[in-house]
């Protein structure tokens, strides 16, 4: 056969024609050394993918943690406050019924003091009249003692007084029963001017302010007592304290010794 034979093959068939066969050829190649290139390397991005999720904790949901689970325990707060638990409507009924009660029960006490306070005050704002009883608010009582020392048989002698300090005469009753010197000895209560008192044992005087009533008290040295039939004992030499006292009124107490 001729050698030129397939060359005159190729110059009929052109050589545009020849090039386009090759460059087909080759890029079918390409297609698919780039297809198996890509499954390569999606295959090896699961598996890393796949590892990572394993490992890794996946976050909370940003919605989720936006809103408040009414199952949350207190110690789940990321404050650290703890919060209390809703109270049940039967135990808030009973807190308001035990809070009415008392807000009830203080509300009552504060009335009845006001009103207390209240009548006091028209008591001491009412104007007073004379000859009305003195208050002893306005009263100064006193008692003193004539010496100290009582030797042998003298008898100790007190001087009592008392004065009004009011703006208006006032009556108080000065009575030995009413306004009482009582003597004592330690805890022993050795005579009182209330002991057998005949009759009723008042004695009402108008005070004038700032004028004493003055009275004169003599002690006998002997004990009294409630029984006045029985003979009365003479008191022993020692130490000795007097002083007198009524409703609301109290002198200082004179201290004094028998010998």
């Amino acid at each position: 056969m001729d050698p030129d034979t397939f060359r005159s093959d190729i110059g009929i068939e052109g050589t545009d024609v020849y090039w386009r066969r090759r460059m087909a050829v080759l890029t079918g190649v390409l297609v698919v050394v780039a297809v198996v290139a890509w499954a390569c390397t999606s295959a090896s991005g699961r598996q890393t993918d796949t590892g990572a999720a394993k490992g890794a904790t996946p976050g909370p949901d940003a919605l989720v943690v936006s809103l408040p689970s009414p199952l949350a325990s207190p110690s789940a707060s990321g404050s650290g406050d703890s919060a209390s638990p809703a109270a049940s409507p039967s135990t808030a009924k009973e807190a308001k019924d035990g809070k009415d009660a008392k807000d009830g029960k203080n509300g009552g006490d504060a009335k009845a003091a006001k009103d207390a306070k209240d009548a006091k005050e028209a008591k001491a704002a009412a104007p007073r009249r004379p000859g009305d009883a003195c208050d002893p608010k306005d009263l100064v009582l006193s008692l003193r003692g004539g010496q100290q020392t009582y030797a042998g048989s003298a008898e100790p002698t007190f001087l009592m007084t008392i004065v009004s300090t009011g703006r208006v005469d006032c009556t108080v009753d000065v009575g030995p029963r009413m306004l009482e010197t009582r003597i004592v000895s330690g805890n022993d209560r050795v005579w009182s001017t209330a002991d057998c008192v005949s009759g009723e044992g008042t004695d009402i005087q108008m005070l004038k302010r700032g004028v004493p009533y003055v009275r004169t008290i003599r002690w006998d040295r002997h004990r009294s007592g409630a029984d006045c039939a029985v003979k009365r004992a003479a008191a022993l030499p020692g130490t000795y304290v007097a002083w007198t006292h009524a409703d609301g009124l109290q002198s200082s107490k004179t201290v004094f010794y028998l010998r």
